[in-house]
């Protein structure tokens, strides 16, 4: 999301006649888009602020701004410790930017807006996108969960979707940009709802331009995968056999705690049905260890989840307090020794699965979407299956946007390894 909300206000300069820069140093306008989800992601905005300081000592009609997430729940602090930060900008309030660094232009002062929207999803603007394979594109901003870890609703604001029209007018100029593949994004993209239409019809309306061999989403939130949703995914082949799918906990009394609104067992049954129902469906989540309350009896919860799932990747987090949340309230807190004994013992886990399911597909023949050199050779291509798996290849005279068979002959850790097919 913010990968594509720096497209956005790229977009949005260079239409105010701005030039894009290639490096820090040779730039007179430096924005750094901001979350907030997880505390190490704010220590490393500020450590990034004190090292761009140096540009502005150097040059004083050099600006600074910051945008997105961290602008928005952390503007006291920042104008306390960062006093040379010029603008701060809440993640509703990209438009205004132009007119904010006019006013910090005459006024030498710090300039802010942070409020923010029940309505803005900027579906009239339209990204400046670098040249690509996959282009991610938002269609629809905030979240109404609360869940009680999550900062996103008090930092992006209520939930509110694009109208499909406007997607669509946005994937027909990615298409025609040469893309081949697109990304749909939202804090809970199958909650997505415009006039009555919801977020399998907009996967329909998106499957039938051309030029898009692929689309891909995230995240869907378990509560809301519904019947029409899976249907989606197996009658269309556009549709890319790859589920990110947040677990979060295994324990029912976690789960509960986290305001997550469904069970294990919901969650178990509705994975089950993604393995029967989509074929070849590959399925990764999100988990949280050391939530506030979990005892080693819920974590184990957690591990047979993962047992019997078997998912395919994981991203794994040791659980993160954030100010203002609910659960930033619980005393109940697991000590960071044993929050990261559980994350390592999940991490264990969960390579052992992610090796295990690729290796299954050794002797398949695969559909790989070429994306782009190998980092290790330049004699080889990296690119994905439609189940979102990493693929390196001898290059056979194909480029970048091509999709070619290849033969999986091993895997390695998250990559698998193969030859083009004759």
């Amino acid at each position: 999301m913010n990968e594509y909300d720096s497209e956005l206000v790229a977009g949005l300069l260079e239409k105010q006649n701005y030039t894009r820069a290639e490096s820090s140093a040779d730039a007179q306008l430096i924005l750094l888009n901001t979350c907030s989800v997880r505390e190490h992601a704010e220590e490393k905005v500020h450590a990034r602020l004190s090292n761009l300081k140096v540009f502005k000592d150097r040059d004083p009609n050099v600006k600074i701004g910051v945008l997105g997430c961290m602008a928005q729940n952390l503007k006291e602090e920042l104008l306390e410790s960062k006093p040379y930060v010029d603008v701060i900008l809440g993640p509703d309030s990209y438009r205004r930017l132009p007119d904010l660094l006019s006013e910090n232009e005459e006024s030498k002062e710090n300039t802010i807006d942070t409020k923010l929207s029940r309505m803005e999803v900027y579906e009239d603007l339209f990204p400046a996108r670098r040249e690509g394979i996959n282009a991610w594109i938002s269609i629809m901003r905030g979240c109404d969960k609360f869940c009680t870890f999550c900062i996103v609703p008090f930092t992006r604001g209520r939930e509110r979707s694009r109208s499909i029209d406007s997607v669509v007018d946005e994937v027909r100029q990615i298409s025609a940009d040469g893309f081949k593949e697109v990304t749909l994004l939202g804090q809970n993209v199958n909650s997505f709802q415009h006039e009555g239409r919801r977020f399998h019809e907009l996967l329909l309306e998106v499957a039938r331009i051309d030029g898009i061999e692929r689309i891909r989403y995230t995240s869907p939130h378990p509560q809301d995968f519904d019947d029409d949703l899976l249907r989606v995914h197996t009658e269309n082949p556009k549709i890319c056999n790859h589920i990110h799918f947040p677990l979060q906990a295994g324990s029912d009394q976690v789960l509960e705690r986290m305001n997550r609104t469904y069970t294990r067992q919901h969650f178990l049954d509705l994975a089950q049905r993604m393995r029967d129902e989509i074929p070849g469906v590959a399925i990764s989540t999100d988990m949280i260890v050391g939530f506030p309350g979990e005892t080693e009896a819920d974590f184990r919860e957690t591990l047979d989840v993962m047992r019997q799932v078997q998912f395919d990747s994981a991203f794994t987090f040791k659980y993160s307090s954030r100010p203002g949340t609910k659960a930033a309230e619980y005393e109940d807190t697991v000590p960071e020794t044993e929050k990261q004994d559980r994350l390592e013992r999940m991490i264990v886990l969960q390579r052992e699965h992610t090796l295990s399911r690729n290796m299954s597909h050794i002797g398949e023949t695969m559909e790989i979407l070429v994306e782009k050199d190998s980092k290790k050779s330049k004699k080889q291509h990296q690119g994905r299956t439609r189940s979102n798996k990493i693929v390196i290849f001898d290059k056979a005279g194909e480029k970048p946007g091509d999709i070619v068979n290849v033969n999986i002959t091993d895997a390695q850790g998250i990559t698998l390894f193969g030859r083009i097919a004759n």
